[in-house]
């Protein structure tokens, strides 16, 4: 349980009207926060799409119900009276940070991550190269990538063992039948349909007790009957840092041992093969004309710590696709101070810093632009909580907005032209979504059409 605001009460003589960026979970969970404070509170929240939800609708893979009933306790958040959503509003473009200081007294960017984190090896930019974002965004009917995607090779490399890269390797290896029972759109069956893909196989630079991916994501890869889970016994090997980490960490541990289960077992022969390799660091995507040919990548051995060096053996795979899963990058937000190594807005406790190192007031960050693009999704509550904490501990000597009025917003959304979209228009769409998922037997069909899902939502 997360306390906010625990160790004295807040006094604000005011309610407080506070604009969150970004309608994900990190956004959502402050609202959360926000809302069971012990102060009145109005909150706004503005989302670039026309839907909310952020990385839950359009970042985990569609075979993750688990993780998508998430959404059910998001809902309830939205739902609340003191908490109104503007969709299809793009931060940056449709309104800046003057603009929010107008109509509220603080400002939380709750914003994730859209891009991959550049990999700097020579013919990454290859034909057939591609980053794990625009696939994961294609297969979760994102409107702004394209409705098809090339799955001509038959051998393929995912770069990266977290959980990103575990989910588009799973994907790439399962039968389109299999996800047929999931929310994944017409274009997205049809284009996994017809994959000509027989064999993905997954690099990792290190050991298997420094992999990243969690050990309910890794043993779910075992439960597809159309496709076998390969590990080299050679690859299995740990030195004193990797024991002392396995020692430390039940995951971890857990990990550990699928994985040696997983390498000494009986081969089964499926026709389509997901493998497991660790101890590869890729050091050139090979092409011919352009167009990706194979990988190059150097075998790496432990140095007493869990950490490799090179060892000067290379490997060439045939493989004719490359997928680097090697992290997300935020993107600078207007007006803010932004730091381009890490991709995260400089702060204190969520409270946003100048180039001085100076407070700014009334601005606040969480999620992924606050402390990267790590993390699972429960973590971004301990964020939200911090934030919301400083911000309430700031609270009485925030400037008051000048236009406090609930609908000064709405009328100055309309005189820009935005056609925004809101919470009941989102449950149009949920339920559009739900029927035309329900003619097919499933639970929903997503629409993947930007201004469809507009034209629903305010219809």
């Amino acid at each position: 349980m997360v306390n906010v605001v625990s160790e004295e009460r807040v006094f604000v003589s005011r309610s407080l009207r506070v604009a969150i960026v970004g309608a994900g979970p990190a956004g959502i969970y402050a609202a959360d926060f926000l809302c069971k404070a012990d102060v009145a509170v109005d909150v706004d929240i503005f989302e670039r799409m026309p839907a909310p939800f952020g990385l839950i609708r359009y970042g985990v893979a569609p075979d993750h119900p688990r993780i998508k009933g998430i959404v059910d306790a998001l809902h309830r958040v939205l739902d609340k009276p003191g908490v109104r959503l503007f969709g299809n509003v793009d931060y940056g473009t449709d309104l800046k940070l003057d603009d929010l200081r107008e109509f509220y007294d603080a400002v939380i960017f709750a914003t994730g991550a859209t891009q991959d984190r550049p990999l700097d090896i020579p013919g990454i930019d290859l034909d057939g190269s591609y980053g794990a974002a625009d696939f994961v965004s294609w297969y979760d009917g994102h409107p702004s990538v394209p409705r098809t995607w090339p799955l001509h090779a038959t051998s393929v490399a995912v770069l990266g063992v977290g959980n990103v890269a575990l989910d588009i390797s799973r994907v790439l290896a399962k039968s389109a039948e299999e996800l047929l029972s999931t929310e994944i759109p017409d274009n997205v069956f049809t284009g996994l349909h017809g994959s000509a893909v027989t064999d993905v196989h997954v690099f990792g630079r290190r050991g298997p007790a420094q992999a990243k991916f969690t050990p309910l994501e890794l043993r779910e890869l075992d439960h597809s009957r159309h496709f076998e889970v390969v590990v080299d016994p050679e690859d299995i090997e740990f030195d004193d840092g990797s024991m002392a980490a396995i020692r430390g960490s039940k995951q971890v541990d857990m990990v550990v041992k699928t994985l040696q289960e997983w390498a000494i077992r009986d081969r089964r022969e499926h026709p389509r093969r997901l493998h497991l390799h660790f101890f590869h660091s890729p050091v050139e995507v090979l092409g011919t004309d352009g167009v990706v040919t194979g990988l190059r990548t150097e075998r790496t051995e432990l140095t007493g710590d869990g950490h490799v060096r090179g060892t000067g053996r290379f490997h060439d795979w045939d493989v004719q696709a490359v997928y680097r899963a090697v992290g997300y990058l935020p993107s600078h937000l207007a007006c803010l101070p932004f730091d381009h190594e890490s991709g995260t807005v400089p702060h204190e406790s969520g409270r946003v810093l100048d180039i001085d190192e100076n407070q700014i007031e009334g601005v606040y960050v969480t999620g992924w632009i606050k402390r990267g693009p790590v993390g699972l999704i429960g973590h971004t509550k301990g964020d939200a909580a911090e934030t919301v904490n400083s911000l309430l501990t700031d609270a009485p000597n925030m400037a008051s907005a000048p236009q406090r009025h609930p609908g000064a917003v709405e009328e100055f959304l309309v005189a820009r032209g935005i056609t925004y979209t809101t919470w009941d228009g989102w449950l149009k769409l949920d339920a559009h979504e739900r029927a035309l998922g329900e003619q097919r037997g499933r639970q929903r069909l997503k629409v993947v059409d930007h201004e469809e899902m507009v034209h629903i939502s305010r219809t």
